[in-house]
Formats: C-alpha cells, structure tokens, sequence
C-alpha cells in the first residue's frame, strides 16, 4: 500500500496502476463523519452520566482515573 504523501510508490509506472479505495473519496467521508456526530450526540443524551477520559496518558493513569470515577463518582454541577 502507498500513499501520496507519506509512502509515495517507488516509480512512476507503480503511480499509474494505483487506484483510490471507494472509501476514501471525499463524499463518503463526509457521510461517515456526518453520521459518527449525528450519533455522538443521541449518545451523549443517553449516557449522561458518563464521564471522559484522556487516554492520551499512560495506561496505569487512566486505569486509576477510571477506577476513580466508578468507586467514588465527583459530584456533578
């Protein structure tokens, strides 16, 4: 697999047999995108009590954060 910026195909006769996966045309995209928010937001109503998380950390802080948030919820605004 290539891609055009970060792996571009090694010479141009490999370039001009490539082919773009359906998937990734812009107007699929964007009906994706389009349906992922449409259903964030009926989830979100639902799970009101959920609360996030920032995974971006290390695995043990968000265990504990987590942890945290079952064992002794912060209470709520």
């Amino acid at each position: 697999r290539y891609h055009t910026t970060f792996r571009p195909a090694p010479a141009p006769e490999i370039q001009a047999r490539l082919k773009q996966n359906p998937k990734d045309k812009e107007e699929s995209i964007e009906m994706r995108l389009e349906t992922y928010y449409r259903n964030a937001k009926e989830l979100e109503e639902f799970y009101e009590d959920a609360f996030y998380v920032n995974a971006d950390q290390d695995p043990q802080v968000v265990f504990e954060f987590i942890e945290s948030c079952i064992i002794k919820p912060l209470p709520r605004k």
